[in-house]
Parts: C-alpha cells; sequence; structure tokens
C-alpha cells in the first residue's frame, strides 16, 4: 500500500521541482506582475484609439445606425474655423505655460538647494501643495480669486492703488485666455520643483566650489553649471508640459467653458462638446479630431526633441 501511495504522488515531484525553479519563479511573477496591467492598457487605451480611427469615419451620434462617409469628416475638420481658433488657443497656453513654469522651478529649485534657508523641506512641501488638489478644485479656486464683485485679485490691485472696479477677469474677451495662464503655472510648478532639487542634489558641491573659487555669482552658477547638467530632466519637464497643454481642457472647462465668445476654447474642449455636450452627439466628427490632435502631439514631440537634444554634460 504504501509503495502505491508513494507512486501516486511521483507525478508531483517533477512539477514541485519544476515550480522551485529561480528562473520558473521568476516567469511566473513577470506575469503576474505585467499581464494585469498589459491587459488595462489593452483594453482601456490601445483598442479604444484604434476604434477611434474606425469610427472618425462615421457620421453617428451613438444611438442611430452608422453611416460611413470615410474622409469627410477630415475634410470638414481642415474646413472647421472653430478648429483653427481652439488650436491658437492652444498654441498660446503652450507657449507660456511650459516656460514659466520651467523657469520658476528652476529658479526656486536652485535656491532651495545651493542656499541655506531653514525649512526648506516644509517649504518643499508648500509648493508641492497644488499638486495634490484636483484640476477642478484648482480651477473653482481661481474662479473665486477671479471673481469681479468679492474676488482677491481685485482686492489686492486696489490695496496698491490701482482701481480695476468689479472687473471679472474671465468674463472679458481680451484677459479671459491670459487668465487661464497663473492657474496652470500654479498648479504645475510645485512638481517640477521637487523634481528640480532632486536632480540638483546629484550634482557635486565640488563644481559649485570650484565656480566659486573662479568668482562665478549664483546666476553664472545656474546657467553654467546647473542647467547643461541636468537639461536631460528640463528636455523632457517641457515635452510634459508642451503635451499636458496642448491635449488638457479641465481648467478651462470650469473657468470659462470655452467662453466668452470661444475666446478661450481649446481643441480637447472643443472635441469633448461635440462628443458630450448638450447640443451636439457627433461621435464620428470628434474622433476625427481626437486623431489630428493624435498627430500634433507627436508633432510637438518631434519638435521637442529637435531643439532639445538629448545631450547631456558630463563631470
Amino acid at each position: 500500500m504504501n509503495e502505491r501511495m508513494g507512486e501516486g504522488r511521483l507525478p508531483d515531484k517533477p512539477l514541485k521541482a519544476w515550480l522551485q525553479r529561480s528562473q520558473t519563479q521568476k516567469h511566473i511573477f513577470l506575469l503576474i506582475a505585467i499581464v494585469p496591467a498589459l491587459g488595462g492598457y489593452l483594453m482601456f487605451t490601445l483598442y479604444p484609439n484604434f476604434v477611434s480611427i474606425y469610427y472618425s469615419m462615421l457620421n453617428w451620434d451613438g444611438i442611430s445606425p452608422p453611416e460611413f462617409v470615410g474622409f469627410d469628416n477630415y475634410i470638414k475638420l481642415f474646413q472647421d474655423s472653430y478648429v483653427w481658433r481652439a488650436l491658437s488657443h492652444n498654441a498660446v497656453l503652450m507657449l507660456c505655460v511650459p516656460a514659466s513654469v520651467i523657469m520658476i522651478s528652476l529658479l526656486l529649485a536652485y535656491l532651495l538647494t545651493n542656499k541655506s534657508y531653514k525649512g526648506t523641506g516644509f517649504m518643499k512641501v508648500v509648493f508641492f501643495f497644488p499638486n495634490v488638489l484636483s484640476s477642478v478644485v484648482i480651477a473653482l479656486l481661481w474662479s473665486f480669486i477671479y471673481d469681479g464683485s468679492f474676488g482677491l485679485l481685485n482686492s489686492l490691485l486696489r490695496v496698491i492703488g490701482i482701481e480695476t472696479g468689479n472687473y471679472y477677469w474671465l468674463g472679458n474677451t481680451d484677459t479671459a485666455l491670459w487668465a487661464i495662464i497663473p492657474p496652470a503655472v500654479w498648479a504645475g510648478v510645485g512638481l517640477y520643483i521637487v523634481i528640480f532639487s532632486n536632480a540638483m542634489a546629484t550634482i557635486p558641491k565640488s563644481l559649485y566650489e570650484a565656480a566659486i573659487l573662479e568668482g562665478a555669482n549664483h546666476m553664472t552658477r545656474l546657467f553654467l553649471i546647473t542647467i547643461p547638467l541636468i537639461m536631460p530632466i528640463i528636455r523632457v519637464s517641457v515635452l510634459f508640459l508642451a503635451l499636458a497643454s496642448l491635449k488638457g481642457f479641465e481648467n478651462v472647462l470650469v473657468l470659462t467653458n470655452g467662453g466668452p465668445a470661444g475666446s478661450t476654447d481649446v481643441i480637447g474642449l472643443y472635441m469633448f462638446n461635440l462628443a458630450f455636450g448638450k447640443e451636439y452627439h457627433n461621435y464620428g466628427y470628434a474622433s476625427a479630431i481626437g486623431m489630428f490632435l493624435f498627430v500634433i502631439l507627436v508633432l510637438v514631440k518631434l519638435v521637442t526633441d529637435k531643439f532639445f537634444a538629448n545631450r547631456s554634460a558630463e563631470y
């Protein structure tokens, strides 16, 4: 009987030995770690993108039977003045927001890293605080700041002697688009202060000591030592900020919803309103705009690589 029991357990030994092999355990770990994430990426990112290509060739409101129209949506897109108006607003944001965030973050990160300020860690937490808030909360907060009746901005201007009356910064076509830039900068500076501070902390102090002996001031050290050594990180940061300025629309949706008179409409918001707005439900045309936006994002990436070459200084 013991022999029979032993014979019954023999097949388990090769399986157990196979499972105990380090290479097998490595493959099992990779399978468990990668498959769920890869499945989610394929299902919720890659598949919708491929489906959007098909949708962009339809005239479809999501309910009635779809009508195949080929490239008519793309022809309509290039003739749509609202698309180009929205893209012009995106261009303004894409030029102003990344440049402002990078310059402010670099300066503050340099001061926090190379100056012996007390409470440096606490100041980093304070700067990073806006990143804890959602974009909707930030937009609502700044909408109160810009309010004409009881807004903080008008009150501060009165204190320094500038009388603006009950001026609604988000309700005037001359100032609405420019008023969107400060909330975006305020929300982005904290994260990049932390990123740049950590990058600057890796630079050997001996480089700064040698520069001080040569008589270099802080601006010289910042532009000739710090920035060249962390240029790869700056390059990636510029790319992320430019792409976010081009495709993001949450702040605009909450602050102005594209108004007044379309003066703050951006391409992402225009596409969103075409697909899910109260007046329109044109998924085909919205998908065509999405594909067009994808091409623009790729071009922005190529232009960024061109002007910010992937070269890092060595020390």
